[in-house]
């Protein structure tokens, strides 16, 4: 793709969202999401393949119906309240109809099947884009439209959301579907406490963005699609494979690193409103996780396969992909325990 392009249908995207973030009319909002939609399906089709063709437009139909149906529920705010006000929904038909749409576009369970599949169709660039700046969007509307939501449909969702994010990516040797399998998952955490304190659910973004990127950036230098590629990796990239264990480990939510922030507040908050039983749920889940990350940190850095040069460094050519902001995310991505109070006076 040429630059000049590339950068046109990246600042449409951009806007896009940004419109959705700065709206507080369901019109311009609505406006916003078509144009992030329609900008995001050549970045997706980056590399114009067959299975990139298919990935896109599973994208595109999910994402249309989702927006159908946010259209739909706006008309009958209109007809009911005569507004268009984003933060006015009194009837509980429409938080419904929307909450619905919302998690369409998000890919939250039992509307999660296109993120595996897609995510699986894309490079390792758009998928990177995919999982994290499309998420921004559509809970910064649920942040908004919280008040009004129903605590009981949120649940049954967060809870599928779990159950399926973690069994689906036990048995994946895929990279990007295991990633697409986790963002179900971290999407079900955030949907989880939504009900109740909405500002962790931006808190859990911010670092799941953080991770993710981090995560895709290590597999984008080593070109790893698979795990089998991953496993080859100590061979060429040694200092690569540590950085990877303790990322994967930060996504499955370890006490010492930065991923155990967000799970820790958010069961905090549940057992505060008496969702004991949920809370214990959702921890008893975030194992199925750790598991498969455990999987691809032991693949990767605790193997050693047989190789057939003598020397531990395979000869090759120097690096010409950069990874500039690399070092500070990998820092936020896995240090950020101690700084706990501080991260909490923010959001």
């Amino acid at each position: 793709m040429k630059p000049i392009i590339l950068a046109t249908i990246m600042s449409t995207v951009i806007s896009g969202t940004i419109m959705v973030l700065t709206s507080s009319h369901w019109l311009t909002t609505w406006i916003g999401f078509e144009m992030n939609m329609l900008a995001i399906i050549p970045i997706l089709m980056k590399k114009f393949n067959p299975r990139a063709v298919e990935a896109s437009t599973k994208y595109f139909l999910t994402q249309a119906t989702a927006s159908m149906l946010l259209m739909l529920g706006i008309v009958i705010n209109l007809l009911l309240t005569g507004q268009w006000a984003v933060l006015n929904i009194p009837s509980p038909i429409t938080s419904n109809v929307m909450t619905v749409a919302l998690a369409m576009k998000l890919g939250l369970s039992p509307f999660h099947f296109w993120v595996p599949e897609v995510t699986q169709g894309i490079p390792l660039s758009s998928g990177m884009i995919l999982l994290t700046w499309q998420k921004i969007a559509p809970l910064s509307i649920l942040y908004q439209i919280s008040p009004s939501m129903n605590p009981n449909l949120l649940m049954i969702m967060a809870t599928m959301s779990l159950l399926i994010g973690g069994w689906g990516g036990l048995n994946q040797t895929q990279l990007r579907k295991i990633l697409a399998y986790s963002s179900i998952t971290h999407m079900g955490w955030m949907i989880a406490v939504t009900a109740y304190n909405p500002t962790l659910m931006m808190l859990n973004l911010v670092i799941y963005i953080m991770m993710t990127l981090v995560t895709f950036t290590l597999f984008t230098l080593n070109s790893s699609t698979t795990t089998l590629s991953l496993s080859h990796m100590w061979n060429k990239l040694p200092l690569m494979t540590s950085l990877i264990l303790v990322v994967m480990l930060s996504l499955g939510g370890l006490p010492p690193l930065s991923g155990f922030i967000p799970k820790w507040m958010i069961i905090h908050e549940l057992t505060k409103n008496n969702m004991i039983i949920m809370a214990i749920l959702m921890a008893m889940t975030a194992l199925l996780n750790l598991y498969f990350y455990m999987r691809l940190t032991y693949t990767t850095a605790l193997t050693m396969f047989p190789s057939t040069n003598i020397m531990k460094m395979k000869w090759r050519f120097e690096h010409t992909k950069s990874a500039t902001l690399l070092p500070p995310l990998i820092v936020t991505s896995t240090m950020l325990l101690p700084l706990t109070p501080m991260v909490l006076t923010l959001f």
